[in-house]
């Protein structure tokens, strides 16, 4: 079993920027897999980024890269998502997830445990 709690998120304009943060539970959180993804209203849930369990690989969407950068502190049990130069697009329900399996990286049903999302608004 795993626990997943984020935080940061908020209202920011847009170019500013935001870190969200992942605090994990249960399970030794070194090894597995984090990913981050998101879900606008009326939209589906889609990939941000991901790391690998020791950090040393990590996988961007390529609506953010260059402008988004996840980490992880395997010491704090944490994973984070630094969001820069954000955009009015980049507003949705952010979460964090946990993938035992490291597959499909990139895939809603390859993730098994989840947060329960915090809300980022980027207005222009």
């Amino acid at each position: 079993q795993v626990q997943l709690v984020e935080s940061g998120g908020g209202l920011v304009q847009s170019g500013g920027s935001l870190r969200l943060s992942c605090a994990a539970s249960g399970r030794t959180f070194s090894t597995y897999r984090m990913g981050w993804f998101r879900q606008a209203p009326g939209k589906d849930r889609e990939f941000v980024a991901t790391i690998s369990w020791s950090g040393g690989s990590t996988y961007y969407a390529d609506s953010v890269k260059g402008r988004f950068t996840i980490s992880r502190d395997n010491a704090k049990n944490t994973v984070y998502l630094q969001m820069n130069s954000l955009k009015p697009e980049d507003t949705a329900v952010y979460y964090c997830a946990a993938d035992f399996t490291s597959k499909r990286i990139t895939q809603v049903s390859e993730y098994d445990y989840w947060g329960q999302g915090t809300q980022v608004t980027v207005s222009s």
